[in-house]
């Protein structure tokens, strides 16, 4: 499976957004973001991230503030807003068949499903339920796991790194 530029680019500016927003000490009102602030940290076109932002303010993940020191904020705490929610704002399928869903036709066109139709079809599901477990607060806060969302018992021997720049020690 294959997630477009724009669902990673999304994600992307959406985490750090939600990383750089900060209550002034003074007012303890949240500074909104520009989005020029975004693409430079993240090296993401401007242009790309104006779309981006439309379509993720109509779905209403963010906020806009116009103006002298405008920017976005989101529209819920970090907490509540799902990576799967953000790719699926900016249209990104969370699919791995080939299939156009709803198709009668199939993988195959007129011959039906492939033989691995099934396997294809749950991972996409497997993914969108990963996704959808992980907010952008567990991105921030790097509490997300390389060997499962929530480490059990049967996990703890391998979950001893989280995902991140550097390999950091779980805590």
């Amino acid at each position: 499976m294959k997630l477009s530029s724009k669902g990673r680019y999304a994600a992307m500016a959406m985490v750090d957004l939600a990383f750089h927003l900060r209550a002034d000490p003074a007012t303890g009102k949240v500074a909104p973001i520009s989005l020029a602030d975004i693409a430079e940290r993240q090296e993401i076109s401007l242009s790309y991230l104006e779309q981006l932002f439309g379509r993720l303010r109509r779905s209403g993940l963010v906020k806009s503030v116009r103006g002298p020191g405008g920017g976005y904020l989101l529209a819920r705490a970090a907490e509540q807003i799902r990576v799967a929610d953000v790719i699926l704002a900016v249209d990104e399928p969370i699919k791995a068949t080939r299939c156009r869903q709803g198709s009668a036709k199939g993988c195959l066109g007129k011959s039906g499903r492939c033989l691995t139709h099934d396997l294809w079809e749950e991972l996409g599901h497997q993914i969108h339920l990963y996704l959808n477990a992980v907010s952008l607060a567990d991105v921030c806060h790097r509490r997300v796991w390389l060997s499962g969302w929530a480490p059990g018992p049967e996990r703890a021997a391998r979950a001893d790194v989280l995902v991140a720049a550097e390999p950091v020690a779980a805590q």
